[in-house]
């Protein structure tokens, strides 16, 4: 979203996370007795209404010993993870609020205290949002054993001796004498913890479990400098997570446990184009299983790519917030004259054929609309690429930010420009994958999800399995009603403690363990 609370003009500045804690109201000076203060701590939980579909999101909220609190915003969907908001009480009023990124929730607290009604709002778009109240799971009988899984699980240093440093991960082994097909998996791009967490969805972590259990030995690590690994993330370049997919695959080839004949490497979004990369070096793996991958260049993935009206990254896009609104409007209006067509006596027929010729001229201005907002971030982009000097790219992006928002804060448009200069950016915007994929004698298992908004899946498979059209192992999977995490539809999630927790969809989970084991036969 990428991100729900707020983004920058394009969705590409980095999710800047900032410990808050929230203080109550001051008490009166008076004497006068203080109200009783009442425990909000748990998690609160709602589906937020954009154009064209709703959000799910959840506001965790933690009190602290020292009486603050401190509340944290999580909607998986968009891959915004634990961003900080301070908490301010009103009596039964409560306003939570994530400064950094310009967004706040407004609401009243029903009587019961199972209820929060009230508006969400962020830069140039308002909706009202209810959350419902989900308490922390009770301590009054802990649980004294936990169930061990049923395989090997065992923490391992893995040393990429190129780079000169150590990355920290699980190794998970199916029981048994072995040896077992293994995968390492890599997760998209931004600093992920080797179970890749958005949410309540642990996307790698519930995937290791999975293929684990079903006789295939799992390496995910903690990608450079986050969790217990070394390396600077500010500093990662895709190359540079090539040689780590590189180490990591050397790392299970010592293992006597596993199958070094059918070593594969699994790749969510970016992680998905590293595995092909690696696939295309020497020692590659026997079998590469792309999730969301790309196949646009760097450049046209970042233009094409397709936020949601809540999106991921920090800052909040005007541009597109604002087209958002002007769609509900015209949404609203056609409605209304419709309304009036009624009353004058106009037939269903008619009715309908004025809302279908509304539709359509709709259609025709916000696709122009959008091929100006993609204009204006080639033409940015393309200033990155070419301008060397990062001072002087920094200058020029973040006036372009400013023209474009302006009524941005200056620290969130220089956070933005910051973010597309950084060594990431500048090496994505000149990286193809196209070049490489010709190189890939590995046998391939493309998966998307037709529900993607990201990334789109017709456009990338399609120009993914026509880079490998010369390697006659590839397998093409379009998935239905699956989003670019992978998750199955809200519908099918199942209740946990009475309440829907995500999970990967296990239509992706069984073709992806049922094509690997068709891969360690051969």
């Amino acid at each position: 979203m990428k991100k729900l609370v707020s983004s920058s003009f394009w969705g590409w500045a980095v999710l800047v996370l900032i410990s808050l804690t929230i203080r109550t109201e001051a008490q009166a000076q008076t004497p006068a007795p203080t109200a009783k203060r009442y425990s909000l701590e748990g998690q609160w939980k709602g589906a937020l209404t954009v154009p064209g579909g709703s959000l799910p999101m959840m506001i965790t909220v933690t009190e602290l010993a020292d009486g603050n609190r401190f509340a944290v915003l999580d909607v998986p969907m968009q891959r915004v993870n634990r961003e900080p908001m301070t908490v301010t009480p009103r009596g039964d009023t409560l306003m939570f609020e994530a400064e950094q990124a310009g967004c706040r929730f407004v609401g009243r607290r029903s009587v019961d205290g199972q209820q929060l009604q009230g508006i969400w709002q962020q830069t140039g778009y308002s909706a009202p949002l209810t959350l419902l109240f989900v308490p922390p799971a009770t301590t009054a009988a802990p649980k004294t054993f936990k169930f061990p899984p049923p395989y090997r699980v065992e923490e391992v240093n893995v040393p990429n001796a190129v780079d000169h440093l150590r990355l920290v991960g699980t190794l998970t082994i199916p029981a048994g004498e072995g040896p077992f097909p293994a995968v390492v998996l890599l997760s998209d791009l931004d600093t992920q913890t080797r179970d890749a967490v958005y949410g309540d969805y642990a996307l790698t972590g519930n995937l290791a479990d999975f293929l684990t259990r079903r006789g295939i030995a799992v390496l995910r690590l903690d990608d450079r400098g986050i969790g217990q690994s070394a390396g600077d993330s500010a500093t990662v370049t895709t190359a540079d997570r090539v040689r780590d997919a590189q180490a990591a695959l050397g790392f299970l080839r010592t293992r006597p446990l596993i199958d070094i004949a059918h070593l594969g490497i699994v790749g969510h979004g970016e992680g998905g184009n590293i595995a092909l990369l690696t696939a295309a070096q020497p020692l590659a793996p026997a079998f590469v299983v792309t999730l969301a991958a790309t196949g646009l260049s760097g450049r046209e993935t970042l233009v094409e790519q397709r936020p949601s009206l809540l999106l991921r990254s920090g800052v909040a896009d005007t541009a597109l917030l604002s087209l958002a609104r002007r769609q509900e409007l015209a949404r609203e209006a056609a409605r209304r004259q419709a309304e009036k067509l009624r009353a004058s006596g106009s037939n269903v027929a008619q009715v309908e054929t004025f809302l279908e010729q509304q539709r359509m001229r709709q259609k025709g201005e916000d696709r122009k609309r959008t091929d100006t907002l993609r204009k204006r971030r080639r033409a940015m982009l393309e200033i990155v690429r070419q301008t060397a000097d990062n001072s002087q790219a920094q200058a020029i992006v973040a006036n372009m930010i400013q023209q474009d928002n302006p009524n941005m804060r200056l620290n969130l448009v220089q956070m933005a420009a910051a973010r597309l200069t950084s060594p990431w950016y500048r090496y994505y915007l000149n990286f193809d994958p196209q070049t490489s994929l010709a190189n890939v004698r590995s046998a391939v298992l493309l998966m998307h999800g037709a529900g993607d908004d990201m990334v789109d899946a017709q456009t990338n498979l399609d120009l993914l399995a026509k880079g490998l059209k010369a390697n006659k192992q590839v397998t093409v999977q379009k998935l239905d009603n699956i989003n670019h995490l992978f998750q199955a539809p809200t519908t099918e999630w199942p209740l946990i403690n009475g309440q829907p927790r995500p999970v990967m969809a296990p239509a992706a989970l069984e073709a992806m363990q049922a094509w690997i084991k068709e891969q360690a036969k051969n």
